[in-house]
C-alpha cells in the first residue's frame, strides 16, 4: 500500500460525489457529501521554501515534530489556513493510517510484525524527496528514535537490524510496503508498459493523436459518451489479481483504507497500493491527448491530477450506483471483467452545479453496457448512474482527471453554455425571445411610421 497514494488524496476526492435516486430514472434529487479534510492530497515533494507552525503547545496524539515535518506536505490551499485546520487534517491522515490505539510510545509495528521484532537496528537509504518525513513517520509508527547518520544518507534506527544490509526506498509506497509487509504480485503493473497494455489499434490513434485517428477506432453513441477498445485481457487479468491480492492483505492484516468514494462501499484506490506513478503516465500521455481533442471547454487539455480506483459490483459487494456526477472534469472507465449479467450504465445528460438537479430532456437518455477490457470516456459533470449487477462479478477501472486551471477559472464563471445542456437551452431561450421582442419592436415602429404616413 502507497503511503505517498494513501495518505495522499486528491481534494474533494468524496465531496463531489453527487447521490440521488438510484432509481435510474434519472431525474432523483441529487446532494453534495459533506467534504472532510481526509479527502484531500498531500504534496509528493515538500514545500522547502514553508516554514511550518509549531504544535509543541498541544497536547497531541503523535510527536509535534511530525506535525511540523508533515506541514511541508500540505497542498498549498492548506499552508496559510489555521494552525487549528492544519491539525485537523494531519491528525485524521496519521489516525487513519498509524495502527490502532498505537501512538507516540507505543511499538505498534514491531508488535504487529514479528519480522521486524528479532531486529536490532535498521538501515534504510531514503532517497526520495520525502526523506525527513519517512524518518519522522517511521519513528512514529514504531515507537523508536529514528536519526539521520550525519556523514550517510540514510536512517538508523534504533532496536531493529537486518543484517548490516542496507535497503533502498525509492517512494513512501517502498516504504510503507517494507514497514507493513505488503508486497505486489504483478510488479510490471507499477510503470507504463503501453505496448503490455494497451490493444495496438488504441496505440496507433494516439500516436498520431489526432481527431480523425480517435474517431476511427470510438463510437459515439450519444453526444459526449465515447466507446472504444483499450485494454488487452492480459492486462486485466493481472490488474484484477493485483487487486485481489491488496484485499487478500487488507483483510489479513486487518488494515483500514479508505474506499474509492462515498457511494461505493467495495473496491480501492489503486493509488494506495503503489499505481499512482502509472496512472498518472495513463493520464499525461493517454487521456489527455483525447481529452484536449473532444473536452476542451472543461480543461482537456490542462488535465494534471487524478483519482485511479476500482468498484466491485455483485450481490455479495455493490449491487448498483446512483445518480451522481463525478469529481472530475474527464472520466474514463474500462470494465475489467468478470462474467456478470446487467450493470449497465445509463447517461441523463451534462450539467453544471447550478443546473444538476434539473429535467432530462429524452434525447440524453442512453445506456451503456459494459464489456471487458472496452472503455468508456465522458466529461465528469455528464450525469449517470449504474443499473443493478443482476448475477456474476463486474470489476471496472475507473479514472477521474482533473484539472486545477478548469477549477480555477469556474471559480470565476456564471456562463457554461458550451458544455451544460441546461445551460445550452437557457441561453437559446433567451435568444429566441430576444428575437421575438426585436421582431414585435420593429412590426410596432412599422405600424406607427404607417399610421404617421396615412395621417
Amino acid at each position: 500500500m502507497s503511503l505517498d497514494g494513501a495518505l495522499d488524496r486528491r481534494k474533494d476526492t468524496h465531496s463531489a460525489t453527487l447521490t440521488g435516486a438510484g432509481n435510474g430514472n434519472g431525474n432523483g434529487a441529487l446532494t453534495t457529501a459533506i467534504p472532510s479534510y481526509s479527502t484531500h492530497r498531500l504534496r509528493l515533494n515538500p514545500n522547502t521554501d514553508h516554514k511550518p507552525d509549531s504544535y509543541e503547545d498541544l497536547q497531541l496524539e503523535f510527536s509535534p515534530l511530525l506535525f511540523s515535518s508533515l506541514e511541508h506536505y500540505l497542498p498549498p490551499t492548506l499552508l496559510n489556513v489555521s494552525r487549528e485546520s492544519k491539525v485537523q487534517y494531519m491528525r485524521e491522515i496519521l489516525l487513519r493510517y498509524s495502527p490502532e490505539g498505537e501512538r507516540t510510545r507505543v511499538h505498534g509495528l514491531q508488535a504487529r510484525h514479528a519480522s521486524l521484532n528479532k531486529f536490532s537496528e535498521l538501515h534504510l537509504l531514503v532517497i526520495s524527496p520525502a526523506k525527513q518525513f519517512l524518518i519522522d513517520l517511521l519513528s512514529i509508527l514504531t515507537g523508536s528514535e529514528a536519526q539521520r547518520i550525519p556523514t550517510e544518507d540514510y536512517i538508523k534506527l534504533p532496536g531493529v537490524d537486518v543484517s548490516n544490509s542496507v535497503l533502498k526506498i525509492n517512494s513512501l509506497t517502498d516504504f510503507l510496503q517494507l514497514v507493513l509487509g505488503g508486497e505486489p504480485l504483478h510488479r510490471e503493473l507499477y510503470t507504463m508498459h503501453a505496448a503490455n497494455f494497451f490493444v495496438p489499434s488504441f496505440l496507433k490513434a494516439v500516436n498520431e493523436c489526432t481527431e480523425e485517428s480517435f474517431r476511427s477506432i470510438m463510437t459515439e453513441p450519444s453526444p459526449g459518451v465515447f466507446a472504444f477498445e483499450m485494454l488487452q485481457p492480459h492486462f486485466c487479468e493481472l490488474l484484477l489479481a493485483e487487486v485481489e491480492n491488496f484485499e487478500k492483505w487488507v483483510h489479513e492484516t486487518k488494515f483500514r483504507i479508505m474506499r474509492p468514494n462515498t457511494m461505493n462501499k467495495h473496491g480501492a484506490v489503486l493509488d494506495d497500493f503503489g499505481l499512482e506513478t502509472m496512472l498518472d503516465k495513463l493520464m499525461e500521455d493517454f487521456v489527455r491527448p483525447m481529452s484536449r481533442v473532444f473536452f476542451p471547454e472543461v480543461g482537456g487539455s490542462t488535465l494534471d491530477s487524478h483519482h485511479g480506483f476500482v468498484v466491485e459490483y455483485g450481490l455479495d459487494r455493490d449491487v448498483d450506483l446512483g445518480f451522481h456526477v463525478d469529481d472530475s472534469e474527464v472520466t474514463i472507465n474500462v470494465c475489467l471483467g468478470k462474467q456478470f449479467s446487467g450493470g449497465e450504465l445509463f447517461f441523463r445528460g451534462i450539467r453544471c452545479e447550478k443546473h444538476v438537479n434539473t429535467e432530462t430532456q429524452s434525447e440524453e437518455i442512453f445506456d451503456y453496457s459494459h464489456v471487458p477490457g472496452r472503455a468508456v470516456l465522458h466529461r465528469g459533470r455528464h450525469r449517470h448512474g449504474a443499473r443493478a449487477t443482476t448475477s456474476g462479478h463486474r470489476i471496472n477501472l475507473l479514472l477521474w482527471c482533473r484539472s486545477s486551471v478548469f477549477r480555477e477559472l469556474r471559480k470565476y464563471q456564471k456562463d457554461f453554455s458550451s458544455w451544460c445542456g441546461e445551460c445550452q437551452r437557457e441561453k437559446k431561450e433567451r435568444q429566441r425571445l430576444s428575437i421575438t421582442t426585436t421582431k414585435l419592436e420593429l412590426l410596432k415602429r412599422e405600424g406607427e411610421a404607417a399610421k404617421e404616413a396615412a395621417s
